[in-house]
């Protein structure tokens, strides 16, 4: 299967669901997270430094239930307008984040 490249928005995104996994982890050990969520901590890693920008949802949902974050919390984050961006551009609502 081909992935098709990420759009800016996306990408940008995924940069903020990592920063917020990391500041929610952190003194906690990436390991500890990782075996916690049961997910590798090879995933983790990408997800935190954005290489993995659009993870699955149950991956999302699974961490963030371990670092103690509601999912209302991550999808205002992720989704939260750029200064000097028109409001909604670009964002999916969250039923088509969940669908995906």
């Amino acid at each position: 299967m081909v992935r098709l490249p990420l759009t800016p928005a996306e990408a940008e995104r995924g940069q903020r669901l990592g920063a917020l996994l990391r500041r929610a982890r952190g003194d906690r050990s990436m390991l500890e997270t990782a075996l916690d969520a049961r997910v590798s901590p090879e995933t983790l890693r990408k997800i935190e430094s954005g290489r993995v920008a659009t993870p699955a949802f149950p991956t999302v949902a699974a961490i963030a239930d371990v670092l103690g974050l509601s999912l209302d919390e991550v999808w205002a984050e992720i989704n939260r307008p750029d200064p000097g961006v028109e409001s909604g551009s670009s964002r999916r609502n969250a039923r088509e984040w969940l669908a995906s």
